[in-house]
């Protein structure tokens, strides 16, 4: 995370869908006892210690743009997404300032086992700068290392709405929950559906219009048609990534959500010099291995606030592509 956080992602091949884009669960169950149920994952004290010693490694990480670095502090997806971070970094010779965390506040849930895991709501940067983060950090096992696993930017201070019971401690909500609008769960297959088939796609239904569901298929359609005008022909779909996904009961009865999707792209060209890898693909391949045709795979983690009715607002997000191929 430090690495990406302070090295800006310019625009994808073709100048147009990065800016569009831009623009698991342990315990608890669908109905939680009145009574809180489990042990908290770790103490507040105990996480402010797995946060500063994140901070220190990663920055490690980023004055070495040493990718090897991130494996002891750090687990999928957000460590193939900020391994490819530290690529581009390299490649354009840009090292990460000093990342620095403050306002932390953190969210801790009862878990009865493994894996074991909490959320911080935090800001890194000054003034304008600032960035707002929404980090998950998981442990495998007894014993085993506490890993950032994931971090969306959240457009607003979304985790705010988690709900804290008399001890301070929040709640995991599980991911065939039924008491919501959508079980969390079926969230990634239902935001899916809607980037690669629009807003009528079938479960599509269950996302709320807005800048990162119906407008970014929208600017995805529009970039096509441009690209198309370009002599190039871009075929972009999503998918559920194969990782857990984690939420935690909120205020009204809802539940905030971590989860992740996959996008694989397949750009293609009937004349050579049409494609290039450039802009968020730097690092990833030779600048010259698109010759007629480059195929991308992209990670999109999402934070969404899910109600008991109604429909689901994806409210933060951290997209990066970690893998090119030319031909």
């Amino acid at each position: 995370m430090a690495a990406r956080t302070q090295v800006p992602l310019v625009p994808l091949t073709g100048c147009l869908l990065a800016a569009a884009l831009t623009a698991g669960c342990s315990g608890g169950s669908s109905a939680e006892a009145a009574k809180p149920r489990g042990a908290p994952a770790l103490t507040k004290a105990q996480a402010q210690q797995v946060l500063a010693s994140y901070a220190a490694t990663a920055n490690r990480a980023g004055r070495g743009l040493d990718g090897r670095a991130l494996r002891a502090i750090e687990a999928d997806p957000q460590l193939s997404m900020d391994t490819a971070a530290l690529k581009l970094g390299r490649a354009v010779r840009q090292r990460p300032p000093n990342l620095a965390f403050a306002a932390t506040t953190f969210y801790v849930p009862r878990l009865t086992g493994y894996p074991r895991w909490f959320a911080a709501d935090t800001a890194t940067g000054k003034g304008d700068r600032t960035l707002r983060h929404a980090l998950l950090f998981t442990q495998a096992g007894e014993g085993a290392p506490w890993l950032l696993t994931a971090d969306p930017y959240p457009s607003e201070q979304a985790l705010n709405k988690v709900a804290l019971d008399r001890d301070g401690f929040a709640t995991p909500v599980d991911p065939h929950a039924k008491d919501l609008a959508v079980p969390p769960g079926k969230l990634a297959q239902a935001h899916a559906a809607l980037l690669t088939d629009g807003p009528r796609a079938g479960g599509a239904s269950v996302l709320a219009d807005g800048a990162k569901t119906s407008e970014t298929y929208k600017a995805l359609k529009q970039g096509e048609r441009t690209l198309a005008g370009r002599g190039v022909t871009l075929s972009s779909r999503f998918s559920p990534a194969p990782y857990k996904v984690y939420a935690l009961r909120t205020k009204d009865r809802g539940a905030l959500v971590w989860y992740v999707l996959k996008q694989n792209e397949a750009y293609s060209a009937t004349k050579r010099g049409r494609l290039a890898v450039s802009g968020d693909l730097v690092g990833l391949a030779p600048a010259s291995a698109a010759r007629t045709r480059l195929d991308t795979t992209v990670l999109v983690q999402y934070l969404a606030t899910v109600p008991p009715k109604g429909r689901a607002t994806v409210n933060g997000m951290y997209r990066k592509a970690i893998a090119a191929h030319g031909s």
